[in-house]
């Protein structure tokens, strides 16, 4: 069962501040009014008193907790939003059980809920680690990295992927060695590739192929194709096609924790506070 934690946050922004607004507008006078009644009245009963003055627990809860659930919903959804990697899509960039924070102003300020775009911060570059609402079913949040803008024409053939008919330099390090959940992938090969300027690795399977194996499109207006790290083992544009702008959530920038229950130790230190290129 999946449930609108946006949506959630709203509601409960919007009850509890409606109730704190109304006690202060209507309520609260007429609880003064009662006491100063009271009062005017001769009664000396602190008890009585102090019932007449009290606030009802609804409106002292709505006080108390609409300042958090603001900050929370202003936070998580224009500054800063965590998420948990649950897939070795982006191996080795990410692992299984990464959290990771996303930078919900890279590109542009959206209402949460309706997703509406009110401000404009920038758009994607070749090489961004992006989170974005999945076109297939845009409840499940996926994460992929930007390999082609409107407008790119993007090849990929013998696992290099060429953009705009410039190959994207690759290196080979070494014979992957998988941890915890990601140790499936050891044995593929690690390469440094060089995309636009943003160097990260890549992993890749020799003679395997997905998807069709090699394809050369054209980016249209409006879209972007997105790529996982683990090129063998990635369900992204390959698959389901361009991404639409609108289905952009953020930029991931900062690794904060990372737990996985195979893995020795189950918290992998190592790669906290790690950055995200």
């Amino acid at each position: 069962m999946s449930f609108d934690f946006p949506l959630i946050l709203v509601l409960l922004t919007f009850g509890t501040g409606a109730v704190w607004a109304l006690d202060a507008l209507l309520w609260a006078p007429k609880r003064r009014q009662k006491l100063a009644a009271l009062k005017s009245a001769g009664e000396s009963n602190a008890e009585l008193l102090e019932k007449a003055a009290r606030e009802p627990s609804m409106v002292e809860m709505s006080r108390s907790f609409f300042p958090i659930i603001l900050i929370v919903l202003v936070v998580r959804s224009f500054i800063v939003e965590p998420f948990r990697i649950p897939s070795g899509s982006m191996m080795p960039t990410l692992l299984i059980g990464d959290f990771i924070l996303v930078n919900k102003f890279a590109y542009g300020v959206r209402l949460p809920v309706l997703n509406t775009r009110v401000l404009d911060t920038g758009s994607p570059q070749r090489g961004d680690v992006t989170v974005f609402r999945y076109p297939e079913n845009p409840k499940i949040d996926f994460i992929k990295r930007i390999v082609g803008v409107p407008g790119d024409r993007i090849a990929y053939r013998n696992k290099v992927l060429t953009v705009n008919g410039e190959p994207a330099p690759q290196q080979y390090i070494e014979s992957y060695v998988g941890i915890g959940s990601g140790g499936v992938m050891t044995g593929s090969r690690r390469l440094h590739e060089t995309l636009s300027g943003v160097e990260h690795d890549i992993l890749v399977m020799p003679g395997r192929n997905v998807f069709g194996g090699d394809f050369s499109y054209v980016v249209p207006e409006g879209h972007y194709f997105a790529m996982g790290d683990n090129r063998d083992n990635s369900r992204d544009s390959r698959a389901w096609g361009f991404l639409p702008e609108e289905n952009l959530v953020g930029k991931a920038f900062l690794i904060w924790m990372n737990w996985d229950w195979q893995q020795d130790g189950v918290i992998g230190w190592s790669r906290l506070g790690n950055g995200i290129q």
